[in-house]
């Protein structure tokens, strides 16, 4: 930590365990300066809460690429935050690049290959290999090279204060809500249109899914796929409301693994064959008077602004801001300052062109 104390900037990189436990685990914090490269091992049981004081540190950059999900899982799971952020794939955003890949980036601007053959890796096992470290370490190795070529190039077309803005909003980064709702089935792909009892049978095998993984510390995609909890809940229909000893064929569900979790699963089914079916009901939120004809005038401005600027619709206006200024329909200019997600480089630029369209 005294190396890194003493920099003016670093890169940024983490890896998680997302596709392999239930509540993921920042695994492996990789940093580059312009000496040196480091991984840290967050799981090693050492403190790392120096490192979380130089990451709020506001006089040293830390350069991330895709920064949005990094910043949230800090702020989740370590309750660290991030400041002076400079985000490389923003930066090629506002540039007018179209893809976003740290890969895609590497390999047009420079020739660099990275192999992405590690990048669903279980980085919560150890010991990890010198080829995964090797992996893991790429991540962060050229992005303070990235970063002063983008940084110059926003400089040459004016876009530095634009960028800034952005850095300083990625910073505000959202805290994970990673609370069960037993109600998301009904987003299942079918769970709409299934026989009343069948969603009762699907509504518990989604509940036993959750309990199932959260017991087992596995994502509930490898107890259950979602395909397979429609399968099973069409099959139940079958069943005239009583649940058989042997099932040996139900659509993508393999035998082994129908007998790995019972009886657990089939007394769920059992019980929900004789619950009262759930009925969905559609919670549409309440807008303020005038607010889709607001919304559909922004967005249309919004791309017709993006196509002459050559970039993506969101490098104009995140869709959180413009749908705030659908709702509070802001008239004058003092009333933009009511708009938390608007910041000042947007509203001079911008403001003009939003007030004269809320305002016909």
């Amino acid at each position: 930590m005294k190396k890194l104390s003493k920099v003016s900037r670093m890169a940024v990189d983490i890896e998680a365990n997302s596709l392999y436990a239930y509540r993921e685990q920042v695994c492996l914090i990789q940093i580059s300066t312009d000496t040196d490269n480091f991984i840290l091992d967050p799981l090693a049981g050492i403190s790392l809460e120096a490192l979380g004081n130089l990451l709020n540190h506001p006089g040293i950059e830390k350069v991330f690429h895709a920064a949005d999900y990094d910043l949230a899982l800090l702020k989740s799971l370590n309750r660290w935050n991030v400041a002076n952020l400079f985000d490389t794939m923003w930066a090629g955003r506002l540039l007018g690049f179209k893809k976003m890949g740290l890969a895609w980036f590497l390999e047009t601007l420079y020739g660099i290959h990275l192999d992405k053959k590690h990048q669903k890796a279980n980085w919560g096992q150890r010991p990890l290999t010198e080829e995964k470290l090797i992996y893991a370490c790429n991540d962060t190795r050229y992005l303070l090279r990235m970063r002063d070529d983008l940084g110059r190039d926003l400089a040459q077309k004016g876009l530095e204060a634009e960028a800034r803005e952005i850095f300083t909003d990625l910073c505000r980064s959202r805290v994970f809500k990673r609370s069960f709702d037993p109600e998301g089935f009904w987003k299942l792909p079918g769970a709409r249109t299934l026989p009343p009892q069948a969603r009762s049978v699907l509504r518990a095998l989604f509940v036993f899914r959750d309990n199932e993984a959260k017991r087992r510390n596995v994502p509930p995609f490898k107890v259950l796929n979602n395909q397979m909890l429609i399968h099973l809940a069409l099959a139940s229909m079958k069943w005239n409301g009583k649940v058989p000893s042997k099932v040996r064929s139900v659509p993508s569900v393999p035998e082994k693994l129908l007998n790995r979790l019972n009886p657990a699963l089939f007394e769920t089914m059992h019980r929900a064959l004789s619950s009262p079916p759930p009925v969905f009901s559609s919670k549409v939120p309440q807008h303020s008077s005038g607010y889709w004809q607001r919304h559909e005038m922004l967005m249309e401005w919004r791309k017709e602004t993006a196509v002459k600027r050559d970039v993506e619709s969101d490098v104009i206006l995140s869709r959180e801001t413009l749908e705030e200024l659908a709702e509070k329909n802001p008239l004058q200019h003092e009333d933009l300052e009511q708009i938390a997600t608007l910041g000042d480089w947007h509203k001079k630029q911008y403001g003009a062109d939003i007030l004269k369209i809320l305002n016909q």
